[in-house]
């Protein structure tokens, strides 16, 4: 396959790029400072220097895609317009890029709470309600969707096992385990149309997947 990962210098995407040029998947990353491009070529990946935020159409940057997964973020150190820009805006773009190029499957890498934005509060919540507008957008667009809500990511090594549903409770989950769950979502179809939350568990990953 032919995967595009927005946001691919980001701790997530950098693992999911390596999983899926390990199997030997087309895997590119948009990447906004040229600088990181040596590190997505040294796992595999090829970068692809595109600024979500400053380009108007970002269709030229994953034409001939067969999936584009949204992996970008403004980060912890962003205020609330950052999150508007880049958290909601940058989906919402790369949405039109994929219907522009007839690329029907999108992954977005959400958050834990977005399907809940009513109950954040403090600084987080400025953050959920861009995820959860841009989940809204994505599950209205008519592509075929499916978005993954991690808990809080850690840089654990993986153990392979999840857990995943709605409403779960909280806890944590290896940013390896989140990488992935994204490379067994796209394989399996029967996750179109699905949206969960995603934490460390006892269930092996493509087990996990399969039974959403």
């Amino acid at each position: 396959m032919d995967i595009v990962v927005a946001g691919g210098h980001g701790q997530v995407a950098r693992r999911l790029l390596g999983l899926l040029a390990e199997r030997g998947d087309r895997a590119r990353g948009l990447i906004r400072n040229p600088e990181h491009a040596a590190d997505l070529e040294a796992i595999g990946a090829e970068p692809v220097l595109c600024d979500l935020e400053g380009e108007e159409d970002i269709a030229p940057f994953v034409e001939g895609a067969d999936a584009v997964v949204f992996a970008a973020g403004a980060g912890p150190g962003s205020g609330p317009a950052r999150k508007q820009t880049m958290d909601l805006g940058g989906a919402v773009k790369l949405i039109e890029g994929a219907k522009e190029n007839g690329t029907a499957r999108y992954v977005m890498v959400s958050s834990m709470g977005a399907n809940h934005p009513e109950r954040s509060s403090g600084q987080m919540r400025p953050y959920i309600e861009a995820k959860a507008e841009a989940d809204r957008r994505l599950a209205e667009s008519g592509l075929d969707w499916t978005i993954v809500r991690p808990g809080g990511l850690t840089d654990e090594p993986g153990t392979g096992r999840i857990r995943v549903g709605t409403d779960i409770g909280s806890g944590q989950v290896p940013r390896d385990d989140v990488a992935a769950t994204l490379v067994a979502v796209l394989d399996v179809d029967a996750t179109i149309g699905e949206s969960f939350d995603l934490l460390s568990g006892d269930q092996p990953i493509d087990e996990a997947v399969r039974t959403l």
